[in-house]
């Protein structure tokens, strides 16, 4: 191995080593947990993807080809990000080791990776370090250090690039307005104020102007709309860390997979079992509020844990509700529910089926169902910040929204 290509990973999670991952010949990855962590009765979760039926640890784990285990791989971001910084990193997209071993002081929750090193093997690396005054002086800039975006990279990313920043007081999400789709941002900000205002935890959501987020390239500035800046819930003001993971991460499946392999049920069933029957019906509530929205891109990696105690699972705040039936009007639901990927009805019968495969009770589903519709509805007229959504895709998402409704009986 150059020095430039480390041949073993340490994972520690809040600072502390865990695990390593080793780079086999054959360009294999194997992760294995430490001993030390193995024998913690009080060990913090790194996932419940390594949780076994006992409820013990699972350690024995197989070796992956090329790519890294899923929980790893999906710490990654995707898309024209990750070939934008693989290019920068000078190694290929699908060489995962190496993009981790290049990001990993700053992956989403309480997990950082650094190359294995004697001189670098001190617990509490990269954690918890204050950057509270910094945040305040300076403007929102693009938070992975030495990376300077091209502005090709931007407009590469027809979906709108989505960026970590820090600045205006903590650590953001800051989504980039889209090439192919107009308004995005704008329309995700009205449907995460309209899921605040009956009562759906979402973070801290802002449209800001192109020119207020440091180290895009100057011709982003000639960029229609604004960006949509949202709170980091795994992040803490004073730097410190709070551990989640998706549930692409959850079910042990690699972000390819995202769209397929489980159904919402699926998701239901784990948060029932791990966090209560109060927190499955929390879900079942956002969920008919993403079909009511026309959000057909509520996939695996839209739906997330948080870890606030280290060890026991609460739902994360929601993100990423965007209606995007207003753009493509055959859109469809990312994940199967009660059998179907219609967005355009929700029936008795299909959260029968879904109350079925997540044993839950339909009668309280339904009356999730039933509440969610009334409440989003009577929101929806009162919403001031909807005007910031254009009229042609306010119109759409309104129209979808009241054609949902009718199918409630």
């Amino acid at each position: 191995m150059t020095a430039n290509q480390p041949g073993a990973l340490a994972v520690r999670l809040y600072g502390k080593r865990i695990g390593v991952i080793t780079r086999l010949a054959g360009d294999r990855h194997l992760f294995a947990f430490d001993e030390a962590y193995v024998n913690d009765d009080n060990r913090p979760t790194l996932s419940l993807s390594f949780k076994s039926r006992s409820g013990g640890l699972v350690t024995s784990v197989r070796p992956y080809n090329i790519r890294l285990p899923p929980f790893f791989s999906n710490l990654l971001p995707e898309g024209p990000l990750r070939e934008y910084l693989a290019a920068r990193a000078g190694v290929k997209p699908e060489r995962e080791f190496f993009l981790l071993a290049t990001l990993g002081a700053d992956l989403p929750g309480a997990i950082t990776v650094t190359a294995v090193d004697a001189a670098d093997d001190d617990d509490h690396h990269g954690v918890g370090v204050d950057r509270r005054d910094d945040a305040r002086a300076a403007p929102l800039r693009f938070s992975l250090a030495g990376v300077q975006l091209k502005f090709s990279a931007i407009m590469e990313a027809s979906g709108g690039l989505t960026i970590p920043a820090d600045g205006i007081g903590g650590s953001w999400i800051v989504k980039l307005p889209a090439a192919r789709f107009e308004g995005v941002p704008e329309n995700e900000f009205v449907m995460m104020e309209l899921a605040r205002s009956i009562g759906i935890p979402v973070p801290e959501v802002r449209l800001v102007r192109i020119r207020e987020i440091d180290g895009l390239p100057q011709d982003a500035g000639k960029m229609k709309g604004h960006a949509l800046t949202v709170a980091r819930f795994d992040r803490k003001l004073d730097g410190g860390r709070v551990h989640m993971e998706d549930f692409a991460q959850v079910f042990g499946v690699f972000p390819d997979d995202k769209y397929q392999k489980r159904s919402y049920a699926n998701i239901a069933q784990v948060l029932a079992a791990e966090a209560g029957a109060d927190t499955a019906s929390d879900f079942v509530s956002r969920l008919v509020f993403s079909v009511l929205i026309g959000n057909g891109d509520m996939h695996l990696k839209n739906w997330s844990l948080l870890y606030p105690d280290g060890r026991r699972p609460v739902l994360a705040p929601a993100y990423d509700y965007v209606s995007t039936i207003a753009y493509l009007p055959t859109d469809q639901l990312a994940l199967g529910l009660g059998g179907s990927r219609r967005i355009d009805i929700i029936t008795r019968e299909q959260i029968g089926r879904f109350a079925d495969t997540a044993s839950l009770p339909f009668s309280s589903m339904w009356d999730v169902v039933e509440g969610t519709v009334h409440q989003t509805l009577a929101a929806w007229k009162k919403l001031a910040a909807k005007e910031a959504m254009a009229k042609a895709l306010r119109d759409a998402t309104e129209k979808h929204m009241q054609h949902v409704a009718a199918s409630i009986k």
